[in-house]
């Protein structure tokens, strides 16, 4: 069993792959540990998995990491948690051991729609093998018919898939079809997401590069511009921020947010959630960033 978990005073655990009894190797000279390790590369093999800040199954959800995602295993403990930072967005935490495998081939396509279907055959009369979120990755052996073979050995609808290089024109369009999909804290998939993650789904399928949660999110995305008097000065793609949560403006006067009071992604003019936000939850806005601007 490994022992002296914890975290390390000064640097933020979640995007820190350090402990006091192990950190990566890179981070020699930067942290103070037992021994550094250099990692093994592994990628995901089941639909999504939770990360979670501690090995335990009763701890919440952090994120997670979706299929074909790739990430670093630093450590496996005796009862299969996986210490882990994932390639995507730098985040760390726990995860199941018994859900990766080793990183075989290079991915080549990525899942565009919000959900799709991984079958034995080329028929969707078939039962179904797995269900994959937008943004899990997939190698393309071959394209066969309306399906395209995968290297899972199943098939899956090809105008379902992207080549990884592709950027979606319109993040808030992505953002949009997820309306209705139920808030679930950590979550990515269109079978549960919070705020932050449907926000950084929707700008990686777009081609941004997003941090995970809210404060980083606030700090990093776009330009932080005034709402002007009232909010009058908003447009679609703009981002308003709470302190713990975030919306994307649909146009200049509606907020699209997964979010604990309706309990999915909803729609809803944005001065009504300021008000009700205002009073029951995170306060008042802190800042609307542009996503692009400079």
């Amino acid at each position: 069993m490994t022992t002296n978990r914890g975290h390390i005073a000064g640097f933020d655990r979640r995007l820190t792959p350090a402990r006091p009894d192990l950190a990566a190797a890179h981070l020699r000279g930067k942290v103070e540990a037992a021994r550094f390790v250099a990692g093994e590369p592994m990628r995901v093999i089941a639909e999504a998995i939770p990360l979670r800040g501690e090995p335990s199954p009763e701890n919440g959800y952090d994120t997670q990491a979706l299929y074909g995602e790739r990430l670093t295993v630093y450590d496996v403990d005796d009862e299969g948690w996986a210490y882990a930072q994932l390639a995507r967005d730098g985040y760390v935490g726990y995860v199941s051991a018994n859900a990766l495998a080793p990183v075989e081939q290079a991915a080549t396509h990525r899942v565009r729609t919000p959900r799709t279907l991984v079958y034995p055959g080329r028929s969707i009369k078939t039962p179904p093998l797995l269900a994959l979120p937008m943004l899990a990755q997939v190698s393309v052996l071959d394209i066969d018919g309306a399906f395209a073979r995968i290297e899972a050995g199943g098939y899956v609808w090809a105008e379902h898939l992207a080549p990884l290089d592709f950027a979606e024109p319109d993040f808030v369009a992505v953002a949009e079809r997820f309306e209705h999909a139920p808030y679930l804290w950590g979550g990515k998939t269109w079978a549960g997401v919070d705020c932050s993650g449907l926000v950084q789904i929707a700008l990686q399928a777009a081609g941004f590069q997003a941090p995970r949660d809210t404060d980083m999110q606030a700090a990093a995305l776009g330009a932080d511009i005034g709402p002007g008097p009232d909010f009058g000065r908003l447009q679609r793609g703009d981002l308003v921020f709470w302190k713990g949560h975030v919306g994307v403006m649909c146009d200049a006067e509606t907020l699209l947010h997964a979010n604990g009071h309706h309990m999915q992604v909803a729609r809803e003019p944005l001065a009504q959630a300021r008000a009700r936000i205002a009073e029951k939850s995170f306060g008042e806005v802190t800042c609307v960033r542009r996503p692009g601007a400079a």
